[in-house]
């Protein structure tokens, strides 16, 4: 009568056994498959904010790893600074606004976009009330000082929009680098300079305090489509042309990695959202990211393509403040490629 019990046992033996053996290959690829491709380095213009999200999930969520990348990400204080440091040689790949892929072909060097991040600028101009008392509209910042990351880099091009578009000229402001993150807040806050343009959360984080004013907003679809007169590229992944030709399995693993990483985030709940990105990321105050977030979450591209109408919408922006650059013939279809996307989302049923 002990046979059935003996069946049991030897049932369970066998069963963990199989377990193991389907399990212990599975956590031996997890630790080894993170260098089947070797190390690729990523520059970041303000790794924390909202508008490098996808990069920071696909890194914190393992999805690059799953990949077979080992991927280092070091910090700038804007993106202007990180792509130098792509152009330096410091790292392989940038993640940063498309508008400097366009300057750079420009500058006779051929980088393209690989995988689109934001479909909209994420950035909010805001003035310091304790600074400017009496502001009324933006003429009142005539000859005043205005916080953007660095010269040059995507906050500058925002604010400058904004500028032109109330009548001012950006040559009637000074515009001073203040770096990203906690730097540029506490420049706005101790008087550095009188306004900030700036992504969130930090412009969240300065709106729900009573001494700063949100003058101007591309933080959502329709306002940077009614602004920049149609779908503007923003944050993407890109690198010069020689990474592509010589390392195409680590290019299409980072584009495998932010699109799953984009995919995620079309579904992903608040508490979920929380748990992924690093503590820093969220400035002691977890309602006040997802506020941010939640503001922000239509603009984050649903699947990495790059629009039809990115480019052109992209190049006839920076025309108005480069009027050199309607003169010079820019190779659009050099500026991006969506090849990587598609396989992607094939492989992640985007």
């Amino acid at each position: 009568m002990s046979l059935p019990m003996l069946n049991r046992r030897a049932f369970g033996a066998v069963s963990a056994l199989s377990a193991a053996a389907v399990i212990a290959p599975a956590v031996v690829r997890a630790e080894t498959d993170g260098a089947v491709l070797g190390r690729v380095t990523v520059a970041v213009g303000g790794q924390g904010v909202l508008y490098h999200l996808p990069l920071a999930l696909a890194d914190s969520l393992g999805y690059f790893r799953a990949e077979g990348l080992d991927v280092v990400v070091r910090d700038f204080s804007a993106g202007a600074l990180a792509l130098q440091a792509v152009h330096d040689g410091a790292a392989d790949v940038c993640s940063g606004a498309f508008e400097h892929v366009l300057r750079a072909q420009v500058r006779g060097q051929a980088y393209r976009s690989l995988v689109l991040q934001g479909r909209a600028p994420q950035l909010a101009l805001g003035v310091s009330l304790r600074s400017l008392p009496a502001y009324k509209d933006l003429g009142d910042l005539a000859g005043r000082r205005i916080g953007v990351s660095s010269v040059g880099s995507s906050t500058h091009l925002a604010a400058s929009l904004m500028l032109v578009r109330a009548g001012l000229s950006p040559r009637e402001v000074v515009f001073v680098g203040v770096g990203s993150g906690t730097h540029a807040m506490n420049a706005l806050r101790s008087g550095q300079v009188h306004a900030l343009c700036h992504a969130d959360p930090i412009m969240t984080l300065l709106e729900q305090k009573a001494d700063t004013r949100i003058v101007g907003d591309l933080r959502s679809l329709k306002a940077a489509q009614e602004m920049l007169g149609g779908n503007m590229p923003a944050g993407s992944l890109c690198a010069p042309q020689a990474f592509l030709q010589k390392q195409p399995a680590q290019a299409q693993a980072l584009v495998n990695g932010i699109v799953h990483a984009l995919k995620w985030l079309q579904t992903a709940a608040p508490a979920d959202l929380v748990k992924a990105v690093p503590s820093a990321y969220l400035l002691g105050d977890r309602g006040l990211y997802l506020a941010a977030f939640g503001r922000v979450r239509e603009t984050f591209s649903p699947n990495g393509l790059m629009p039809d109408d990115g480019p052109a919408t992209a190049l006839r922006v920076l025309s108005r403040l480069q009027p050199e650059l309607a003169e010079t013939r820019v190779e659009l279809a050099r500026t991006y490629t969506n090849d990587l996307v598609r396989k992607a989302r094939q492989k992640y049923n985007v």
